[in-house]
């Protein structure tokens, strides 16, 4: 038998499973690591003469609605 917290959690899982909703995991970059930075750094620098790069960023800046952010 398992703890009520186990039971809690089971229960709201099945819930979310009959409303059609599935798990996902999703792996994203662990920005703790000493080497984040300097990555980021060096991705950056290989797109910074990048043309099609602007185009994406000024594509961007066009369709971005930024009305209700604060």
């Amino acid at each position: 038998m398992g703890t009520p917290t186990n039971d809690r959690v089971r229960k709201h899982r099945e819930a979310l499973r009959l409303a059609g909703l599935r798990p996902v995991q999703l792996w994203v970059p662990d920005t703790r690591r000493p080497t984040f930075g300097e990555e980021c750094r060096a991705q950056s620098a290989k797109l910074a003469n990048d043309p099609q790069e602007s185009e994406i960023l000024g594509w961007l800046e066009a369709v971005a609605d930024e009305g209700d952010w604060k």
